[in-house]
């Protein structure tokens, strides 16, 4: 079972924590990332765009102009495809782009990643992190303090932090997410997370089981 350093927001350690190897340890496997990051994704394409075909067309009810004797090709109505206003053959119509993958194997993308962040050295624990005011500057100048700063970082808490949360908003490279919330995406557009004692305790427990729960977009 492998040991992870704990330290404070000053940057020294204060103790180890055990890592649960069925979400630390798993084995390391990218070709899941492509089928867990295309759902995601897919989740956030709103499918709102819309056309109208020939039928929707308001207007055309007779023919443009007689069926012989003009020279031209003959026309029904002003609606067809070919006419100016007319309507689009084959446009996009509204549509759900979501689509399901297995929760075992979303699990084992996120098990993938977090293995692969925790051998690469990018996972760094803090035994606690808040503020008490609303300012970016102190959450930056903790950030510094830990040796992350102006890097692409993810922050792992626990739970709703308001000071913090807002205070970390407007860090550029730098995302802010729940555990309860954590999920694949996030975790490979950072190169680096920094995650709370607390977060590292629940994400265990709710990824102690063979189900995956939240993690979707």
């Amino acid at each position: 079972m492998a040991n992870a350093d704990i330290v404070t927001m000053d940057n020294k350690k204060s103790g180890s924590i055990e890592l649960d190897p069925s979400v630390f340890e798993g084995k390391v496997r990218p070709h899941l990332y492509h089928a867990e990051v295309r759902r995601q994704l897919a989740l956030r394409h709103a499918g709102t765009h819309s056309t109208k075909n020939r039928a929707a067309v308001s207007g055309g009810g007779i023919k443009p102009y007689k069926q012989k004797g003009t020279g031209r090709a003959r026309q029904g109505t002003r609606r067809a495809v070919q006419w100016a206003g007319g309507g689009v053959a084959f446009g996009p119509v509204p549509r759900d782009y979501a689509h399901k993958l297995p929760k075992k194997v979303r699990r084992a993308a996120l098990v993938s990643a977090l293995t692969q962040w925790l051998q690469e050295g990018a996972i760094t624990v803090v035994d606690d992190l808040d503020l008490d005011e609303y300012k970016t500057k102190r959450a930056m100048e903790a950030i510094e303090k830990l040796g992350l700063g102006g890097t692409q970082l993810l922050v792992v808490i626990e739970d709703a932090k308001p000071m913090l949360e807002a205070s970390i908003r407007n860090i550029p490279g730098v995302g802010l997410i729940r555990v309860d919330g954590l999920n694949v995406y996030d975790v490979l557009r950072h190169p680096k997370m920094l995650i709370t004692r607390a977060a590292i305790e629940a994400l265990q427990a709710r990824m102690s089981g063979s189900k995956l729960e939240g993690a979707t977009a």
